[in-house]
């Protein structure tokens, strides 16, 4: 890194607020700037910006004593950093970056092509200006005069010269610096075209000077000057009339453009700086554009005290006058604006009718039906829903290019920047969720872990240093988990919170991969909010990205978890008949009913399987049903921008995946955050009260059971014990999957006893 190639003076130093550092630090810059070789005024004139701790003369006295230290410029960038500097875009590239990079110069202040080649521009004749062409001098000095000063306000100028034997030719004297421009232009009413009078008499051969910014009438140093209102930019390297053709080119702000009498056009130009540090960076800033638009300046024009030609004034056989007023933008600010946008990297509007047949495609989706390559998604939960797993099973899936939550995944590299687990538990997770989704880790060197733990920085920093390392892997996705971390302002904030955002969008475009990260809710009860607001803090976590995908937590009971209990002792039951000594078909083992009921499936077992393997499915079958419990219930809801909204995904959270439920149970449940009080309290009856049919079956069971006495009942004593009509007792023998009617007897038996 070499922080010589930053303008230290116009760009870094001005970044960095004195009074917002300790005695160190302040000494630290005078270290950095002497030993890259700056002067001690620079130290000086930076230290005057904090009044409260600022003691004339006291850098200077310390510079003497500086030694080499090992404090570099590099101290600078970083203070400025830390104050929210960044590199202004001359110094980047296209390439991705780090914000130590110093790269290139001017690269991105360009407004003019091909500046060697514009055509030149013919310069109107004196007096052009005013309507009436024809040389007056008093009317040229006047007309500068207004256009730059108040009436009150002091001007220097300079009629008196001397000759330098040194330099062979004449030099400005110290001058007048106590009249105002009001009475200068009195006398050059009263006087006319008689300069002489007026401001005294001048020297042909040399011409006359004055000074573009007011004075405070007790001398002409840059501490004289009362306002740093405009700037001269003066070059001699090409001909007037390409000069002149640059300066309305590039839109320079020039509130006048006076004919030096030689070979140049002295440009001064409407700075507006609030002090002189302001002036000095916006000056730099003028000089780099107009030198990377092909115009060599005169670097030795900076100082706001500086003299420039006198229009009105004969310069040996040539006239000093106005070019022209009031060129190109009217303010510094507008002209930064205008240069910046010529080179903002912005693509240019697209007209319909010209793509209309030939449409770009469209990125290829990464997630099918939720995301696309080179887009942005957020998943978002409570605590609890294990927002981490849910998107390490997403490394997993893209990685080997299987389903992800029923949803197919492209297969691609994706890199995981873990922000919050030792690198230890990070890969166990990562290898445990394989396991558990009993995937082959056939592309395991696919998923990258970058482990920044204890040396997580904000987003602002982590973006240039993650693309620096990113640039040539070729990820589909990068996954940050979890972005407090890394958030950088107040989550609350619209403002601060599009900024950190746009980082995603930074990360997105000069890697062209997909940018997925996770974050939490908002504190409290979800209440009735859409699933795209309980993301914690500003509403822009919900509109930036592509796809939101939100998990809220379905409430469970005792049948619920029963029922999935009951499903996995089925699930573990068949499996080991198939894989039992005798490889039985529970097809042919099980009847329809047999199969769906997990009572009669153990049972089953018991008779079918040895000791051994029997007492292996128990021992499954009690773990299953322990692990059941463990389980939680969560709807993802997704909203999306490139794609048609997908149903609610109902999943069970079984650690350490997350598992669809397949027997649609929790379809019919509604959560708690969007329930009304008074519809918890139903719900939860609701759900621990037995169905109509499971009240119906009980009921049956007891009658046949006690209405003969033991033996099997007819249709009438059925009916007697119910208290039912003959015809309600029929129905609820055909409804049940337990009981039959023997049509020899005319009894009601299990169905197994009549077969």
């Amino acid at each position: 890194m070499n922080e010589s190639k930053y303008d230290i003076l116009g760009d870094v130093l001005p970044a960095i607020d004195p009074s917002a550092l300790d005695y160190q630090q302040w000494v630290n810059v005078g270290f950095a700037l002497k030993d890259g070789g700056f002067a001690a005024q620079d130290w000086e004139d930076w230290s005057r910006r904090d009044a409260r701790r600022y003691h004339p003369g006291e850098c200077l006295k310390k510079w003497d004593t500086i030694r080499a230290s090992g404090v570099t410029l590099g101290t600078l960038v970083q203070y400025a950093r830390e104050n929210g500097w960044t590199p202004p875009r001359q110094y980047r590239e296209d390439r991705a970056y780090d914000w130590g990079d110093v790269i290139g110069a001017h690269g991105d202040l360009t407004v003019v092509d091909n500046p060697d080649q514009v055509e030149q521009h013919p310069l109107p004749e004196p007096g052009t200006w005013s309507g009436a062409a024809g040389w007056h001098p008093a009317r040229e000095l006047t007309h500068y005069l207004e256009l730059l000063f108040s009436p009150d306000e002091i001007v220097g100028y300079v009629t008196e010269v001397w000759y330098s034997e040194d330099k062979g030719k004449y030099m400005p004297s110290k001058g007048n610096y106590t009249r105002t421009a009001g009475d200068l232009i009195a006398e050059l009413a009263k006087y006319g075209d008689d300069l002489g009078a007026a401001i005294g008499d001048t020297k042909p051969e040399a011409g006359a000077w004055i000074r573009f910014n007011p004075l405070d009438g007790s001398g002409v140093r840059n501490e004289n000057v009362t306002e740093y209102r405009y700037a001269l930019v003066e070059s001699d390297s090409m001909p007037v009339e390409q000069q002149y053709a640059l300066y309305r080119a590039m839109e320079l702000p020039a509130r006048v453009l006076v004919h030096s009498g030689g070979k140049s056009l002295h440009a001064i130009v409407h700075i507006g700086a609030a002090n002189y540090n302001e002036y000095r960076e916006r000056v730099a800033y003028l000089y780099k554009v107009c030198e990377a638009n092909g115009l060599k300046v005169d670097g030795q024009n900076k100082n706001p005290s500086r003299l420039s030609r006198m229009p009105g004034i004969m310069r040996g056989e040539k006239r000093q006058y106005i070019v022209a007023e009031n060129l190109g933008k009217a303010s510094f600010e507008e002209w930064r604006e205008y240069v910046e946008s010529m080179n903002d990297d912005l693509p240019d509007p697209e007209n319909l009718e010209s793509v209309w047949d030939n449409v770009p495609e469209l990125s290829p989706p990464l997630i099918e039906g939720v995301l696309r390559q080179g887009h942005k998604l957020l998943l978002a939960g409570p605590s609890k829903a294990g927002k981490s797993f849910a998107l390490l099973e997403l490394c997993v899936c893209i990685a080997e290019g299987v389903p992800w939550l029923g949803f197919p995944c492209a297969q691609g590299r994706v890199l995981y920047v873990n922000l919050e687990l030792d690198p230890a538990s990070c890969l166990h997770r990562l290898k445990d969720v394989y396991q558990a989704m009993g995937v082959a880790p056939k592309h395991a060197g696919y998923i990258d872990v970058w482990n920044l733990r204890g040396s997580a920085v904000p987003m602002d920093k982590l973006a240039p240093k993650l693309i620096r390392r990113a640039q040539k892997k070729g990820y589909l996705a990068v996954i940050i988990d979890p972005i407090y971390k890394v958030i950088t302002g107040d989550e609350n904030s619209a403002d601060q919170m599009a900024k950190f955002c746009n980082q995603f969008d930074l990360i997105c475009s000069r890697l062209g991969c997909a940018v997925i990260y996770c974050h939490h809710h908002s504190k409290g009860a979800q209440g009735q909010k859409a699933s795209m607001d309980r993301a914690s803090g500003s509403g822009v976590f919900a509109r930036d990205p592509d796809a939101l995908l939100d998990m809220i937590q379905l409430p469970t009971n005792e049948a619920l978890l029963k029922a999935e209990g009951d499903h996995e002792v089925l699930r573990l039951a068949r499996h080991a008949m198939i894989n039992s000594m005798m490889q039985l078909d529970p097809d042919e083992i099980l009847s329809q009913d047999d199969a769906c009921s997990a009572v009669r499936t153990l049972a089953a077992c018991e008779r079918e399987l040895n000791g051994y393997e029997y007492q292996k499915l128990t021992e499954a079958v009690a773990e299953a049903r322990e692990a059941v419990r463990r389980r939680t219930a969560w709807r993802i809801e997704g909203t999306l921008r490139e794609f048609a909204a997908f149903p609610p995904v109902n999943l069970w959270f079984d650690y350490p995946i997350h598992k669809p439920d397949r027997s649609g149970a929790l379809g019919d449940i509604k959560p708690e955050s969007e329930m009304k009080p008074w519809m918890k309290g139903a719900q939860a009856n609701k759900a621990n009260k037995p169905s109509r049919r499971q009240q119906q079956a009980a009921a049956l069971d007891m009658a046949v059971a006690n209405a003969n006495m033991g033996q099997p009942p007819t249709i009438r004593q059925l009916a007697d014990y119910l208290d039912k009509e003959e015809s309600t007792v029929r129905k609820y023998i055909k409804e049940s999957k337990k009981f039959t009617l023997d049509k020899n007897t005319g009894t009601v038996v299990e169905q197994q006893e009549k077969t």
